[in-house]
């Protein structure tokens, strides 16, 4: 809605108010200018009507001029004299007595300046009703782009900063884009000839925003209307999010502890009879509300919630998901600042299984922890059976054990500058093998025997043993 008041604030309009202060809030629903002393014929109402004054010779002009357009009920009057002089007396007196509000005109500002600004104003009202009315009418986002495009003649996508593709057609070079925006300086931003206009940033926290994507570089102010109109739309996804993710929580709680209503939560939720996934997160900084945020964003139709410092998401089994998630975590690696994002993943299992398999997902998070990069990604299907056992262990504990079945050979590494710790590792991964494992260790045989005689008798075991080589290698792997 365009007001009179609205146009004296253009400063590049210089309109200056001569009467009608307290009509200022009157609508402008078109630009017409006349010369004629009866116009009303032509006149439908909410005008701003635009007039150089040359029907003007008497008091009596005023009258007539101004009466016909109170009758027709303008908005108001723009006027100004051909001449560098004032406006009429009579005319702003004719104005205050017909409620007309008067405007008057800089003489060196032309007509056709403003009608041309107050038509662009007037065209982006009219853009911004028609794509409020198919937000309005819930037709969903596919419909909102699709009507944006066409309005900014340009195509239009939103992505998620997973990298995920949530409305229009496949947009190649993706990746790239998330990335470019996330980095970004200052925004909007043109990359590879596409507009990047952030969509309702959650929390002041560039991750946790979509992406409008525009063809082009269109006017930026009808990128931003169309991307806060995105916003409205994603608000109404994530308010029926948030609904669904009411189940979670206690979903979640049912896994951990085993109780026997989990089968019954489950189907609350609309995931009775499939294979489920189990995902735990967690920030190195503990902040619930980013790791949350990152499993919403990579997992769509997950159920997200937070756990403590942790956050617990269940999914549908899929075999890809390790691997998109992955992906995701790449894409969104820049907007992550300080943060170290660690996500484990169970296997896949009946619900009977959903307890074992947070324990997995929560063992194969803490793998993770050991391991470098700021995300880490580490699935139930990748892990040994040993390194889930000892992920479950306490550093305490593991450096402990370490220390008890190893000490003697670490102490005499530390005192001779030796490496019988590195000779015993390539030993038992070669399975015992001689010839392997001297072969890896660019050694002859009967040296590697040496070295592996001296462990033998500093630790005081018999290696052809295979509980002792278990106990060894399961040392090893807790350092």
């Amino acid at each position: 809605m365009l007001l009179l008041r609205t146009l004296l604030q253009m400063p590049e309009l210089r309109l200056s108010l001569q009467t009608g202060e307290d009509q200022l809030d009157r609508t402008v629903t078109r630009v017409y200018g006349t010369e004629l002393p009866d116009p009303s014929r032509y006149l439908s109402g909410g005008e701003l009507v635009l007039s150089g004054l040359l029907w003007h010779h008497s008091p009596q002009d005023s009258e007539t001029f101004v009466r016909s357009l109170a009758t027709a009920r303008v908005a108001g009057l723009a006027a100004s004299e051909t001449e560098n002089r004032s406006l009429p007396a009579d005319l702003v007196d004719a104005c205050v007595r017909h409620h007309v509000p008067l405007l008057e005109v800089p003489v060196d500002l032309s007509f056709a300046t403003i009608t041309e600004r107050v038509s662009m104003e007037l065209v982006g009202l009219s853009r911004h009703r028609r794509l409020l009315n198919v937000v309005a009418e819930g037709s969903g986002l596919p419909a909102l782009l699709l009507a944006g495009g066409h309005e900014l003649n340009a195509p239009c996508w939103v992505l998620s900063t997973a990298g995920r593709v949530v409305a229009g057609g496949e947009l190649l070079d993706r990746v790239t884009l998330v990335k470019e925006f996330l980095q970004a300086d200052r925004l909007p931003k043109t990359v590879r000839g596409m507009t990047l206009v952030p969509v309702s940033e959650r929390g002041g926290n560039r991750l946790t925003s979509w992406i409008l994507v525009v063809g082009g570089e269109p006017q930026q102010e009808a990128a931003a209307e169309l991307a806060s109109l995105v916003g409205l739309e994603r608000l109404r996804q994530a308010q029926g999010r948030q609904i669904e993710n009411r189940t979670a929580g206690p979903l979640v709680t049912a896994v951990l502890t085993g109780s026997a209503d989990v089968e019954s939560r489950l189907a609350a939720a609309g995931l009775e009879n499939t294979r489920l996934r189990v995902i735990s997160a967690v920030t190195s900084d503990q902040r619930t509300d980013l790791a949350a945020a990152v499993l919403e964003e990579t997992l769509p139709q997950a159920l997200v919630t937070p756990v403590g410092d942790m956050v617990y998401a269940v999914a549908k089994a899929d075999d890809s998901l390790p691997d998109d998630v992955r992906e995701a975590m790449r894409v969104m690696e820049p907007g992550l600042g300080s943060s170290r994002v660690l996500i484990g993943i169970s296997s896949p299992v009946e619900w009977r299984g959903l307890r074992g398999a947070a324990e997995e997902a929560t063992h194969a998070r803490r793998l993770g922890e050991r391991r470098g990069g700021r995300t880490c990604v580490v699935a139930g299907e990748e892990i040994a059976l040993y390194q889930l056992l000892l992920a479950g262990v306490p550093e305490e504990l593991r450096t402990s054990l370490r220390r008890r079945l190893l000490g003697p050979v670490l102490d005499y590494d530390a005192e001779h500058g030796s490496d019988l710790t590195g000779t015993l590792k390539v030993f038992l991964d070669c399975s015992g093998s001689w010839t392997a494992a001297a072969a890896k260790l660019h050694v002859h045989v009967n040296t590697l025997r040496y070295r592996v005689g001296r462990v033998e008798d500093l630790l005081g075991i018999d290696l052809a043993e295979f509980e002792a080589r278990v106990d060894l290698f399961l040392a090893l792997q807790a350092g």
